[in-house]
Order: structure tokens, then sequence, then C-alpha cells
């Protein structure tokens, strides 16, 4: 019996160190496996949608969308667009972002979206759009000042909005413009913009996935519904 026991007691010692050096192979090989994708849970994403407001408060771009029923919302929530409107606090020295699914698509109705940045630019005064939209790759930007577009340009599939000159930071990002009815040389020549928006928005503004605060994680805007929809 004893005999027994001991051979009992060797399997036993050596399952578990089998199922430990296993589990130790399984770590070394998700955390390899994933360092491919160096994402943090806190890092902020960065919207398919989103606006750039300078110099203005927060209150006042929530008293401009009429959203009510706001709560306090942090800054990596917010930028997943999960809620209408997000209305981060003021950062950068001045600039006001916006995210949200209250926000119009250039993909839907590019009228729509024209006329509702005019309305906010007439509020609010400096007013910038952007949109890229991963799936789709369509993409689109805009610059308003005072109700009046200075810069717009909008493809979803063809261009459906150029407006205003080409400003120097879209040259410099390399952006290619595409004229109504110009057919692109190929699709990949215009769904290039689509990873140029965000250097595109960092020379008009911010970027709002770099962001750097030292308090990021802590920063808190407001989320809310629109009393307009």
């Amino acid at each position: 019996m004893q005999g027994v026991a001991i051979g009992l007691g060797v399997i036993i010692l050596v399952w578990m160190v089998a199922v430990h050096r296993r589990a130790q192979r399984e770590q070394r090989f998700f955390s390899e496996a994933f360092s491919f994708f160096p994402l943090k849970a806190d890092s902020p994403p960065r919207p398919a949608c989103w606006l750039a407001v300078r110099a203005v408060s927060p209150e006042a771009v929530r008293a401009a969308l009429g959203v009510n029923r706001a709560a306090p919302c942090s800054w990596v929530e917010g930028l997943a667009g999960s809620h209408e409107f997000f209305i981060s606090p003021r950062v950068h020295g001045g600039w006001v972002i916006v995210t949200g699914l209250g926000l119009p698509s250039p993909s839907d109705d590019v009228d729509a979206t024209f006329l509702f940045l005019t309305a906010l630019s007439r509020k609010l005064g400096h007013v910038q759009f952007f949109y890229a939209e991963k799936f789709s790759r369509h993409h689109g930007w805009a610059r308003l000042d005072e109700g009046c577009v200075t810069r717009g340009y909008a493809w979803t599939g063809e261009t459906v909005w150029n407006q205003g000159s080409e400003t120097l930071p879209e040259i410099e990002a390399g952006v290619k413009i595409f004229n109504y009815g110009e057919s692109a040389a190929t699709i990949n020549d215009a769904e290039a913009n689509f990873e140029k928006v965000p250097q595109l928005a960092a020379r008009w503004s911010l970027d709002p996935a770099e962001v750097k605060l030292a308090s990021a994680r802590q920063s808190i805007g407001l989320a809310g519904e629109s009393a307009f929809s």
C-alpha cells in the first residue's frame, strides 16, 4: 500500500508540473500574440466622426446643440461614440471636442450635414468637422466660420462635397482631392485619404485619439441627448 501511495503521489506531481508548464507556454503565446496590438484599456479611441470647436466653453456647445439630461462622462467612454452627444472639456488650450451618434454623416445625407454645420457655426463661430468611416472608407472634413464654409470636402464612393480652396494642411497631409464627377484613377487613390484624416485634423486643430493630458483618465465631459432630436 505504501508503494501504491508513493506511485500515485509521483503521478500527481508529474501531472501538476505538466499543467504548470502548459499554462506557462499558453501565457507566453498569448503575450507574444497580443504584443502586435499595443492597445491600452485606458487609451481613448478615435471616433468615426467628430467636431472641434474653438474658443468656446463646453456649456456654450451644450446650449447650441440643445443637449439636455446631460450627465458626467469620461473622456474614453465619450470618444467611444455610444451617446447621442459627448462634449469634452476644453483641451489643448481652447478646443472642445464633440462626438456621438447625433452628428450627421455625409454618407447618409451630405445636405443635412451642411445644414447642421452651418447652423452650429452661426452659434459657435469656428467649427471643424471630421469624418472617417472605417468600413466603407468614406471620409470628409470641413471648416466653418460664423456660418460660412471656408472649406468642405466629402467622398462617399464619389465626391459629394467640394467647397472652397484646398488648404495648405491638406496639401501637407497628402490628401488627394477629386472634383465632382471626376473618377479616381483607382478606388485606392480616394480611399487612401481615409488614413490621412487624423493627420489633417492634427494640422487643423487636434486628433482626439492623440490628446495628451496628465489626467486624461480623470477628464470628465458631458453626455446627453438633444431636445431637438
